[in-house]
């Protein structure tokens, strides 16, 4: 979406980059004043409520303005960049020359070309401008903050790899190579990355470096740690003179976290949930994981038990049609759907998302595998595309990917049905009249009870367990 201001210079404003969406993030910019900018080149990349999106601009010119910093939420429709075009962009360029020529000697330097192929991200195009850029604004986040915001964010990621004993820089003066997602990490964590080692392939910067970077800040010496003198300790009564802000972290809820955040509230007091519960043996499941795996049939596929799972569940649905329905407000109607959009609940730096397999029950089993390895990789690039969020009929959630049990998962906004997958583990069974280790899992099926029964969620969920306990019901069911 553009308009003309005057006869040279084109404004860009915030597209609607997914359905209905009123306002988005400005991330990332790719751009500074003075940069030249190629018709599809992507410019910025920003948050909506559904996931981050990169922006091309859609003809050549010179950056004349960015209107707003990074970090600023702008509503659709708004401008967001000036772009001199045709004779007007020569003359936008010499006054940011100009400019940049009288910044202070910490101002950035222009960047050296290095010789022979230098890896291109996308987004990270190499810049075909010879002006310099501006300093950019902001500083490190404080050392507190930084520690309290790496703990939040290894407990949402993991852990990384061990840190290397020294972080080296990169080798030249070039601009550190790494992904939108990952820089928005080493944001957030305050970690700059220029001083991280890269591991990936063409001298990347991966998630892992970012956090092995973490991990290798050293801590205060002792002898700084500890005060000069020890003072009396408090009346246990007595309030406090002042609060330690370090005590406390503050994280803003916006983009996917607060849209997040807003359904589920919606979908917890507007549909009515009822849970169910079922223990199964998946021994045989994880047999034929493991067969599959040397199929070659499903070399380079991506098989785990949340591939049969899933499957499971689609079996279930073609045995019980109904369950696949929506709750029409309006209409004060059920829809059922003929088509399974199947959604997987995915855990993201960003929040959670649950992007969805399109005419899932289409799929065979192979096609399947490949659908779930393509998205849970989008998904942790942090390139999921609002399309591939929207029109989902029911969700798996694997919450055994964490330890855990099982849980009473709460519907995504629209659907009828939510499978949660608990962490498989070896537990005694009593198998053939005897009692066995094998592998055991608990399943909890949470349905709208507006449009689903009792006995109708009960159906569903007892067919998956017995798909998961005798996988060759693939054959006969399926």
């Amino acid at each position: 979406m553009t308009t003309m201001t005057d006869s040279s210079v084109r404004e860009f404003k915030m597209p609607d980059v997914g359905e209905g969406l009123t306002e988005a993030e400005i991330l990332k910019w790719y751009v500074q004043p003075g940069d030249t900018v190629t018709d599809g080149q992507v410019v910025c990349e920003v948050e909506t409520a559904k996931a981050a999106v990169e922006l091309p601009i859609p003809y050549d010119g010179v950056v004349r303005e960015l209107h707003f910093p990074e970090g600023t939420t702008v509503d659709v429709g708004t401008s967001i960049i000036a772009v001199a075009v045709g004779d007007g962009a020569a003359a936008a360029a010499e006054p940011v020359q100009e400019a940049v020529a009288d910044t202070p000697a910490t101002a950035e330097a222009e960047e050296p070309k290095p010789e022979g192929r230098q890896p291109v991200l996308v987004g990270y195009g190499v810049s075909t401008s010879s002006t310099k850029r501006r300093p950019r604004k902001g500083a490190q986040a404080p050392a507190d903050a930084q520690g309290a915001s790496a703990a939040i964010q290894a407990e949402l990621n993991g852990h990384g790899p061990a840190a290397p004993a020294a972080p080296a820089a990169p080798a030249t003066g070039d601009r550190p190579l790494a992904k939108p997602p990952v820089r928005k990490l080493a944001k957030d964590l305050g970690v700059d990355l220029a001083t991280v080692a890269p591991t990936g392939p063409d001298g990347i910067i991966t998630r892992e470096d970012v956090h092995a970077a973490v991990s290798a800040q050293p801590a205060a010496p002792e002898s700084q740690a500890a005060p000069a003198a020890v003072a009396p300790a408090p009346s246990p009564t007595a309030a406090p003179a002042s609060y330690d802000t370090t005590r406390e972290t503050r994280i803003p809820v916006k983009g996917v976290r607060k849209a997040t955040a807003a359904a589920m509230v919606g979908s917890a007091f507007t549909a009515p949930h009822v849970t169910e519960f079922v223990t199964v043996d998946v021994t045989r499941t994880m047999k034929l994981v493991e067969e599959l795996k040397q199929d070659k049939e499903y070399a380079g596929l991506r098989v785990n038990p949340l591939l049969l799972i899933a499957k499971a569940l689609l079996v279930a649905i073609k045995r019980n049609p109904d369950v696949n329905a929506s709750w029409d407000e309006a209409a004060q109607e059920i829809v059922v759907k003929h088509y399974v959009n199947l959604g997987i609940a995915a855990a993201t730096p960003r929040g959670l998302i649950v992007p969805n397999i399109k005419d899932a029950h289409a799929r065979t089993l192979p096609q399947l595998a490949g659908s779930l390895g393509e998205l849970v990789s989008t998904a942790r690039e942090g390139k999921t595309s609002p399309a591939a969020m929207q029109g989902g009929t029911v969700t798996i959630t694997n919450v055994g990917v964490f330890g855990v049990d099982t849980g009473t998962p709460i519907l995504n906004p629209g659907e009828s049905a939510i499978l949660a997958v608990g962490a498989i583990k070896l537990q005694p069974w009593v198998h053939k009249g005897k009692v066995k280790p094998r592998q055991v899992t608990t399943l909890a099926l949470s349905f709208d009870h507006r449009l689903v029964d009792g006995e109708l969620g009960s159906k569903v969920l007892a067919d998956v367990a017995a798909v998961l306990e005798q996988p060759k019901r693939l054959i006969s069911w399926a």
